[in-house]
């Protein structure tokens, strides 16, 4: 897929205020730091779409972006910020919960987790939440150019290791690095994918 247009629509902070649910949509999120707006400027070949910022839990809207004037890139907040209050984290959280389930457009959930970790406890619940709602979702390594291929292979040997503990079938896994320009491909292909597939739906 190339993509030929990128356009900020609006943010929302409730899901019910979100654009016409007409087009497929596919959500992004992962804990916070973890690369997200960088990934969605390399997805849509552009350096401002997305703000990235060095402070953790910066994105704290639901953000909708047209791609191609024919399906929608949302940008979700961040969760597993320290620096955020609790009734702050309840909010997003709440966003989030009340988006991913209610949403009828909601394609896929692409989850972003950091590479050079090892699978971390909030990234590993929310895997299980979309689970247990019944929400496709795709996890995609992020900053894998900031480990050798050996590092890498063995984190995610660990994530495929723990989720086989509770699922009987694994999700799809991407690696990325928004740094190197590497991955992109793999998610616009899979997003193209369901589009064709959804063509008659939509």
């Amino acid at each position: 897929m190339i993509i030929k247009t990128a356009t900020f629509v609006e943010s929302n902070t409730d899901w019910s205020k979100c654009p016409e649910p007409n087009i497929p949509e596919y959500a992004f999120i992962g804990r916070s730091n973890v690369g997200k707006s960088s990934l969605i400027n390399l997805l849509t070949n552009q350096k401002k779409l997305a703000k990235t910022s060095s402070t953790p839990g910066k994105t704290q809207l639901i953000n909708h972006f047209l791609i191609n004037e024919s399906w929608y890139l949302v940008d979700l907040p961040g969760y597993g910020y320290a620096k955020v209050s609790k009734k702050d984290r309840e909010k997003f959280g709440k966003l989030i919960t009340n988006y991913i389930t209610k949403r009828k457009n909601l394609v896929n959930v692409f989850l972003l987790v950091d590479s050079r970790h090892d699978p971390q406890k909030s990234d590993l619940e929310f895997m299980e939440f979309l689970g247990k709602n019944g929400i496709p979702f795709t996890i995609v390594m992020t900053k894998i150019d900031k480990l050798n291929s050996a590092k890498l292979g063995k984190n995610l040997a660990k994530y495929k290791s723990e989720l086989l503990k509770t699922w009987a079938e694994l999700p799809p896994f991407y690696t990325t690095s928004a740094a190197s320009k590497l991955g992109a491909e793999n998610i616009l292909a899979d997003i193209d994918h369901y589009n064709k597939q959804l063509a008659e739906r939509f």
